[in-house]
């Protein structure tokens, strides 16, 4: 199983890393007019996202208009001690930011400013393949699946999960382990798919 998954991921990641600059960037503007048409965050919600890397769906365009909605945004940081799981920072236009060992930028950690899983409204998520049926196929460090570990064992209602991917990133079906975090919504620059 590992190795199809493997070649599966090495599979997806080739064909989002070929898609020009100008698909990328009207991939860009559709997903941002398809968020906001299937999801309606209150003002000062909390919202974790992402930045952009590896060919991922961008996602520039939808942190300024959440930005400019009046939502608080949170971004990934590789927990310090652990190591293998992720805390949310709050993101502002003004964040001190760093490379974190993946060449991601990531805000320099300040716990003032970290809120807790359960704290936010909405958890959007990168992936590099998804299905059918809401699995999701991540890079294959499980940073988010070990995050969200205790979200799915509790039954937790907060975040609400949205994983946001290019169209070409579904497949009829992906192998699954029993670690992986299936995702209730996943949101394309084309659909909104829920399960």
């Amino acid at each position: 199983m590992a190795s199809s998954r493997k070649v599966i991921r090495k599979s997806i990641r080739k064909l989002r890393n070929s898609l020009t600059d100008e698909q990328q960037s009207a991939a860009e503007k559709s997903l941002t007019i398809n968020f906001f048409q299937h999801v309606k965050p209150a003002k000062n919600a909390r919202i974790g996202v992402y930045l952009e890397n590896d060919g991922e769906l961008r996602t520039n365009l939808l942190i300024q208009s959440l930005w400019s909605e009046g939502v608080d945004l949170y971004l990934p940081v590789i927990h310090p001690f652990s190591g293998v799981t992720l805390l949310f920072q709050k993101y502002e236009k003004n964040s001190p930011m760093k490379q974190n060992r993946y060449a991601i930028l990531e805000p320099e950690l300040n716990c003032s400013q970290i809120c807790p899983l359960a704290q936010l409204n909405y958890l959007l998520l990168p992936l590099v393949a998804f299905d059918d049926s809401g699995n999701r196929l991540g890079m294959g460090g499980g940073y988010y699946d070990r995050t969200l570990a205790r979200y799915y064992r509790e039954n937790w209602q907060q975040p609400r999960l949205i994983g946001l991917a290019h169209e070409c990133q579904k497949v009829s079906a992906l192998p699954t382990e029993a670690w992986d975090v299936p995702l209730p919504t996943i949101i394309t620059p084309q659909h909104c798919y829920q399960w």
